[in-house]
């Protein structure tokens, strides 16, 4: 999809109403986006004012009002319909009249309460599109952060098909940015993860992030500290990511001393 096709996506994001391809395609461009990030906060605060505006419970007056009058008010029939003789009590009589405003009336009461859990719903919703976009908002920012610190060193590498990868270490922030260009997708179902290597000992480092220019660049920021790691690897893993490596890697990589 285009960019310009992606800026159009906030408010489906915010609500969660994006396939789960398109979602994906469109948290790779919100974390470098700052206008979509600010709009998808936006709509999540409004989505979740409404949900509370609707989601108000009846008074115990009102709900007790209710119930007593169901069997006491009396349905009006339709315009040109047939008309009830007074005192009549079969199939057209007063038990089918007052059958209707109770079915009428307990119909209203299952459609607010229903309502209701749409509006927990809602407002679940809501925050978490609003968590999740502040998550992607501190993220970029560590990323530029480590990438502009002062004692930031980087090292770069060949990964498959051309592709190169290049790993930049921050020692005071204690953090790792990996940046990758010319990289296919990922094959369907599938997703790059990264890893710290801790000695030969693997420990996930998150998934990769395309940038918002090409699906073939990625600039990701790891998850976690390096934490005295001396190296990392890049591998295919299925949609979600792996407790620990289950392919062989695209690419192993020392961090730069």
């Amino acid at each position: 999809m285009s960019d310009a096709g992606l800026h159009t996506l906030t408010g489906a994001y915010a609500l969660h109403a994006l396939p789960e391809p398109e979602r994906r395609e469109f948290e790779r461009h919100l974390g470098d986006c700052a206008a979509c990030s600010v709009e998808v906060l936006e709509f999540s605060e409004t989505a979740t004012r409404l949900a509370l505006a609707v989601s108000a419970a009846p008074s115990r007056e009102l709900r007790e009002r209710v119930l007593r009058e169901i069997a006491t008010v009396r349905q009006e029939p339709p315009p040109g319909g047939r008309r009830t003789r007074p005192g009549a009590t079969g199939q057209h009589g007063a038990g089918r009249t007052r059958r209707w405003p109770a079915f009428a009336l307990a119909a209203s009461l299952a459609a607010a309460a229903a309502f209701g859990g749409v509006a927990a719903w809602q407002n679940q919703v809501a925050q978490d599109a609003r968590q999740e976009a502040r998550a992607a908002q501190e993220a970029n920012t560590r990323l530029v952060q480590v990438l502009a610190a002062p004692d930031a060193k980087s090292r770069s590498g060949t990964l498959e098909d051309g592709a190169t990868g290049t790993v930049v270490v921050s020692e005071s922030q204690d953090r790792a940015v990996f940046l990758a260009s010319g990289l296919a997708e990922a094959p369907g179902g599938k997703v790059y993860q990264l890893w710290f290597d801790d000695g030969g000992t693997m420990r996930s480092a998150g998934l990769m992030r395309a940038s918002g220019d090409s699906p073939t660049t990625y600039a990701t920021l790891l998850d976690g500290p390096v934490d005295g790691a001396t190296g990392m690897g890049v591998t295919v893993e299925p949609a979600g990511g792996s407790a620990q490596p289950t392919s062989a890697p695209l690419a192993l990589m020392s961090l730069p001393a």
